[in-house]
């Protein structure tokens, strides 16, 4: 038997939006079951996101502090952002979350995991890419406003990052399946094995 995730679809009777926000929206579909009854199911309509393991030359990870109100938690994070645009390119997203949150480059971009956050009621995809080779942005810092204008940036060893992790001090689930992957790369075949940087996507295709 093959351990892989397979696309399948199951018929829905009826489905409604019963609430849009600003960049998320909530769904409702009657889904019918295998036993041919139908069940009502709600869920987040997301755009799906791009997350930066960004890695320097003394192996230390990229993270900032920020307040998350729905679990009234300041948490630590790894940079990371929605894909605003329709069929944009994740790379690119990746690429601009790292400029705006930390003012950093990277020139090594590899896609490190692919992820649904909480496929039980949310479509939100992820991917966290592994960047490295960093050094200062050029230009004008970006403009932070609301959550992220009391952000709060710093450089942690990995080990650090994983110590946190298991002892539950850490919670993101972006940098906690990013860091465990890391180590697991590291660990097996290596970085340089990691997929490319345009890796298909095909739970949020986008155009090269």
């Amino acid at each position: 038997m093959t351990i892989k995730d397979t696309p399948e679809e199951w018929e829905v009777r009826a489905t409604e939006t019963p609430f849009k926000g600003n960049k998320t929206s909530v769904r409702t579909d009657d889904v019918v079951m295998p036993d041919g009854s139908v069940a009502r199911r709600d869920y987040q309509v997301h755009p799906g996101s791009v997350a930066v393991l960004a890695v320097d030359d003394d192996g230390r990870v990229l993270v900032i502090r920020q307040y998350r109100h729905p679990v009234r938690h300041k948490l630590w994070e790894i940079p990371a952002g929605l894909l605003d645009i329709p069929g944009e390119n994740p790379l690119h997203a990746a690429q601009r979350e790292l400029y705006e949150e930390a003012h950093v480059k990277a020139e090594d971009w590899r896609v490190l995991v692919d992820l649904y956050t909480t496929p039980g009621g949310c479509d939100e995809a992820v991917r966290v890419f592994l960047a490295r080779d960093l050094s200062e942005a050029e230009g004008r810092r970006f403009e932070v406003e609301d959550e992220e204008a009391d952000m709060e940036l710093s450089r942690v060893p990995v080990d650090e990052l994983l110590r946190g992790v298991l002892v539950g001090d850490l919670h993101n689930n972006c940098l906690v399946t990013g860091v465990l992957s890391l180590i697991a790369a590291q660990n097996g075949e290596g970085l340089d094995a990691l997929r490319p940087a345009d890796a298909p996507w095909p739970a949020r295709p986008f155009e090269a």
